[in-house]
């Protein structure tokens, strides 16, 4: 392992503790609401309508968004580790809720229980499984988008991955939120009383596929990207090459700073 790939993998472990110490926090906050609401099957006793915590609760929700955002942006020093520990503590996050339940409440008892995973904007509710998923797409690609960002190989999505993805994410997030958005006519009370009855699981995999097309794509088309670009930079540079400096020109003030450091 390289020095910088072992200095990402440093920053990732933690990173990932922070986030599954987060996990521990959340999930402790759940079992107090469930206790609270007496809430045993979330189907049968989520409250109805909205009270006085349903505001409270959004914002925590937020909070918790804007934490694992920042943990990101201090974590890493560009754009494309930042966003990658970014979500590699969303996903991690994510996963370690549903295994810190299971620890406190022994909840939820299979992966296809029935979870409400968000209330921004609207109620999202679907089988643990499915966020899961989500949340182990978002580790890996997270993970690699570090690794690569410390080698120094941009992660740069095409036309055609960020088309994928701009019709993905959008279709996953529409499975997640269906019911609530077929109640929204009726008012919140409508919003907050709907239940969902069936997952749209085909609909559901078609997001993911798309989802995770877009990111191994994006993944695996860097190299060569990259490789393009030191063959440019040694065509730049070697005055044998057609298209390079050639005999008795000046080389570019950066590769000149660098072949005196290497000297």
């Amino acid at each position: 392992m390289s020095e910088k790939s072992g200095r990402a993998c440093q920053c990732l472990l933690i990173v990932g503790l922070f986030a599954i110490a987060m996990a521990y926090v959340e999930a402790a906050v759940v079992v107090y609401l469930r206790a609270m609401y007496g809430i045993g099957d979330l189907l049968r006793d989520m409250p109805l309508r909205p009270d006085r915590y349903t505001p409270i609760e959004i914002g925590r929700e937020a909070a918790t968004l804007v934490m694992l955002a920042i943990v990101g942006w201090i974590a890493g020093w560009r754009w494309q580790d930042r966003v990658g520990y970014a979500v590699f503590a969303f996903g991690l996050w994510d996963i370690f809720y549903y295994a810190w339940l299971a620890v406190f409440i022994g909840w939820p008892k299979t992966l296809l229980d029935w979870d409400v995973l968000f209330f921004i904007p609207l109620p999202w509710w679907g089988p643990v499984l499915a966020p899961v998923l989500v949340a182990l797409l978002l580790v890996i690609g997270g993970a690699l988008a570090v690794v690569k960002a410390e080698r120094s190989e941009a992660l740069r999505f095409t036309l055609v991955e960020w088309g994928v993805a701009g019709v993905s994410v959008p279709l996953a997030l529409y499975v997640f939120v269906a019911d609530a958005l077929r109640a929204l006519p009726g008012g919140p009370v409508a919003v907050a009383s709907a239940r969902p009855t069936v997952f749209n699981w085909p609909l559901f995999l078609v997001a993911l596929a798309g989802m995770a097309f877009s990111l191994i794509r994006s993944l695996t088309t860097r190299s060569s990207a990259a490789g393009a670009g030191q063959n440019a930079a040694l065509r730049a540079c070697s005055p044998d090459i057609p298209g390079g400096v050639g005999r008795g020109q000046s080389p570019p003030a950066g590769l000149a700073r660098r072949r005196r450091q290497r000297r």
